[in-house]
């Protein structure tokens, strides 16, 4: 149902009142909401909500709670649609195909082969943790990676999300690496994903803030830029003097403000840019 002039939360609400398993609220348009200020919710001028009910579930009486509570003729265009029944927290990753990143690495879901005994494989099952490699972000990290002369390197992942980049480093000959996160499912997948590539023992994740004293040769934050730029000091003291440091999660029109925020611990190569998305790449002074 596209919600045109009506209330959000008060079409929620009739949702649930009638046993909606899950309720989401999409674009209609094209008007993406990258970055909101702390404590805003904002939804979009032309907003899509969807429900999901039960097979036994009555919708004529949903759609007449929704008739009752607005009126017959406010009640906008919708369509009902029967599902068949599938694991819906897995449903996306039916897109998710072998990609390669710079000249080695190749992520693979699930069984799929690669036959070219020179690719470095890292085998993904990103579970409901954020990081396959299909938004730019993390593809700009994964070739800095790619690139890197790792071989006996310690590397810090700042935000793990999947652990797709500390596993990749360590396939890519990294000696160590930690997995930072403050969601737990973060911190499951990423060692699932560690199991799944046999790289368990050389992995620590926790949620766990990393100390001032722990210093890394390579660390990279794939966050947002917001966030970047709070944790700018942080982020930095994690940084072993004369190490690399990757950031990423960041828009092309917000590179100049992190790396403003940056520059007192870190000179900046050239900005990497892809798809609109940023990473930036530098050395600690």
């Amino acid at each position: 149902m596209n919600l045109e002039t009506l209330d959000p939360q008060s079409v929620e609400d009739v949702f649930m009142e009638h046993g909606a398993l899950a309720v989401t609220l999409t674009d209609a348009a094209d008007q993406p909401v990258l970055e909101p200020k702390p404590g805003e919710t904002p939804l979009w001028s032309q907003t899509r909500i969807t429900g999901l009910f039960a097979m036994d579930t009555n919708l004529n009486g949903l759609l007449k709670g929704l008739a009752d509570k607005f009126a017959p003729d406010k009640l906008p265009q919708h369509r009902l649609e029967i599902l068949g029944d599938r694991a819906w927290e897995r449903e996306w990753l039916k897109d998710f195909k072998p990609m390669p990143f710079g000249k080695r690495l190749w992520v693979l879901p699930g069984e799929y082969t690669h036959d070219d005994p020179e690719a470095v494989i890292l085998r993904l099952d990103p579970g409901l943790a954020f990081g396959t490699g299909t938004h730019p972000t993390t593809a700009l990290c994964l070739e800095w990676l790619d690139g890197l002369e790792l071989d006996d390197k310690s590397v810090l992942d700042y935000g793990c999300g999947s652990g797709i980049l500390a596993i990749a480093a360590l396939l890519l000959g990294a000696r160590t690496a930690v997995g930072y996160d403050i969601d737990p499912q973060a911190v499951i997948a990423t060692r699932d994903n560690a199991a799944r590539n046999k790289v368990s023992e050389l992995i620590c994740v926790s949620t766990n803030e990393p100390t001032e004293s722990e210093q890394y040769d390579i660390v990279v934050a794939n966050i947002l830029a917001g966030p970047l730029c709070e944790l700018a000091e942080k982020i930095c003291q994690t940084v072993a003097p004369g190490g690399s440091l990757a950031l990423s999660g960041i828009l092309s029109a917000q590179a100049e403000m992190v790396m403003q925020a940056y520059q007192e611990w870190i000179t900046f190569e050239p900005v990497n840019v892809l798809n609109n998305w940023v990473r930036l790449t530098g050395t600690k002074n």
